[in-house]
Formats: C-alpha cells, structure tokens, sequence
C-alpha cells in the first residue's frame, strides 16, 4: 500500500556528531515522522518534520497517567554501503502489544514502516560507519487529550526519532557488572511488565542509582512475589551457561519477550546447543557457581546486543563468573548477530531487512 507522507524538510541542518563521540542517545537526526490519532477518526496526517519539540496541553494524559508506550531498533551501515534493519516488523508487532496492555490504538505497522523508510531515506547521512556503531530508532506513542478524568486518552500522538549512536555500556563487549535488586520490584504477573511502558523503566531509576553507587552497571531483577526468581537485568534478557546448557527465564507475564532474546534462542538451537526457557532462582545460580558449573553469564538487548556478565553482587555475597572475561559462547552470539546486522555474515533466518534507499555519507 502506498500511504501520502507530508514533508517538510529542514532549513538548518546540524552539525553531525564525531563518529567516536556518539555515546548513547545524546544527538538527533534532522527530521522526525508524526502521526496523529482521534477517536472516530483514527491515525491520520502522517509527516515528516524537522526534528523539534513537542507542545502539549499542562492536562494532557500523558502526564498524569502514563499513557506511553515505545520500541528501540537500529539501522545499520554494511561495508557494501547498504542500509539495514534487523527484525522492524517484529518492533511494530511488539509496540502493538504494548498498545493493547495499555488500552491505546493499534497502530497500522505497514503505515510505520513506509513512515520509517522515509524518514531513514532523508535522513541516511546519519546513519554513521564507524565499526560498532549505527543508527538508533524510537518509535514512542503517546496520550495528548488534555483532560483529568481517569479513563483512555481520546488522542495521541505516534513519533520516530533516531539518533546515531556507539556502545551502549562504556565496557562495551567487556564484561559488566550486575546487581542482584532484592528490596525493590519491576514487575508482576498480570501488571505491565511484559510492555515496552514509560512506567516500567521510571520505577527501576533507584534501584538502578544504587548499583550504580556499588559499581554495578545494572540490576537484575527478582520476580515480585517470592523475591528469589531471576527475571531480567534493566535493558536486557538475562542467560547463563551452566552444566553445558543454556538457561534463560521463561516468559512468565512480568519479562519482556525481547526481540535480540529470541535470536539468541534461535541461534543457540541452531548450533544444537540446549535452551532451557524457564524459572531460575538465584540460589540456584550461585549454587551453580559454587560447583564450577555457572560458565558464563551474558545479557541481550538492541541497544547492548550481547552484554557479557563478569560478576554479580548481592546483597548475600558476590560472585565472578567466567574469570570476570568474556566467554567463548557470549563471543560467538555477539559475533553472530552482529555479522548479520552489518550484512557480514550470512543470515539464514530472514532477519534483516534491507532499505531500499540510496545511501548518504
């Protein structure tokens, strides 16, 4: 389907970024896309618009009740000069999803695709080529009808935004050091854990300061009922490698079904290594290290991709996993998916998806 996208093309560009300067999320593209929703009327006016801020009403919902769903996906740059997406429809699958826990409006995927395709093709000189980096993309809706009553919005607002970026974590594909959170919650079974929501991130920011005040890089969370059951680490999927096979906590209704989490599974089956999706207490992770059989430990997500685990602290004692290195397995995933991201390695799953732009430096 061919939808009319509205441009409006920027008349000041800005200065691009040093490409070993980028850090995570700290600079933006030129343009934005926008599509607007009212009830009765559905999504409509989708444009393309300098990138500026957005002016909402003091009352608007979004503010008050937390109406706000979002995705995180990369473009990538290949050494042949193509543009790369890996998995984008899988993005919108999930930001419907999300959309449906929090009772906001579907949104057309096909609409954000084209939407997205425009909005990379104009603004493709952003897309950096500098080895580990690329380009990063939130698509985010949110509530805008101003009005305090306590039901759904009747309006939002669905934006891309995109922003050229480097290493997620300064360790980069180095170990990282993970708090084991026991006093605060993330999520439970029947909440909006499983939904990409503003919510679910706001209420780990304290947890998350005080790993960060022991060294920690992130938290990893217990589930919310026994406070024992390994959930999630902040910005990814967690697995550990023990006694030859691999084990990740199984989607229970309170982890988030992560896109880069079903690859791993998919490139660890392919390799005929064992995946075991299911629950996993702490005590048994450190029963595990104890006897030498917790090898290694690596989180996954689109921003980290593969984030190997050198240690976890806790408040019942620390613990080194893997010599504090990276292990071989974290190495071959990380490669793996990163080769057919960057259009090295040959992708036999169908997962990216290639930009039929012509390619700005």
């Amino acid at each position: 389907m061919t939808y009319s996208i509205e441009i409006e093309r920027s008349t000041a560009p800005k200065t691009k970024p040093q490409e070993d300067q980028l850090g995570f999320g700290k600079h933006f593209t030129d343009h934005m896309f926008v599509v607007d929703y009212e009830t009765g009327k559905g999504w409509h006016a989708p444009r393309i618009v300098p990138y500026q801020g957005i002016t909402l009403d003091p009352a608007a919902k979004i503010f008050h009740y937390g109406q706000s769903v979002f995705e995180g996906l990369k473009a990538y740059r290949a050494e042949d000069g193509r543009l790369l997406l890996f998995r984008p429809q899988d993005n919108f699958k999930r930001l419907n999803l999300s959309n449906e826990r929090m009772h906001m409006p579907e949104i057309d995927a096909d609409l954000a695709m084209a939407g997205l395709q425009e909005l990379i093709r104009i603004d493709s000189g952003w897309i950096p080529s500098a080895p580990g980096t690329s380009l990063y993309i939130r698509p985010f809706v949110i509530a805008t009808e101003p009005s305090l009553g306590v039901a759904p919005s009747a309006k939002y607002q669905f934006l891309i935004i995109m922003s050229p970026v480097g290493a997620y974590y300064a360790e980069g594909i180095n170990p990282v050091k993970i708090y084991v959170e026991s006093g605060y919650v993330r999520a439970v079974k029947g909440g909006v854990g499983t939904a990409k929501t503003a919510g679910n991130y706001a209420s780990g920011l304290k947890a998350q300061e005080e790993a960060a005040k022991r060294g920690c890089a992130q938290v990893l969370w217990l589930d919310g009922v026994h406070r024992k059951y390994i959930e999630e680490v902040g910005s990814m999927n967690v697995f550990f490698y023990i006694d030859g096979k691999v084990v990740t906590p199984a989607l229970s209704g309170s982890i988030l079904d992560g896109i880069t989490r079903r690859s791993v599974i998919a490139l660890l089956k392919e390799w005929n290594i064992p995946v075991e999706e299911r629950t996993i207490s702490v005590d048994e992770l450190f029963e595990a290290h104890e006897r030498g059989a917790l090898t290694e430990a690596f989180g996954s997500g689109t921003a980290a991709v593969i984030s190997p685990i050198g240690a976890l602290y806790s408040e019942n004692g620390d613990i080194e996993i893997g010599g504090g290195k990276t292990g071989e397995l974290a190495a071959k995933v990380y490669d793996t998916l990163t080769g057919i991201q960057y259009g090295r390695v040959a992708d036999p799953f169908g997962w990216t998806y290639e930009l039929q732009v012509a390619a700005v430096k």
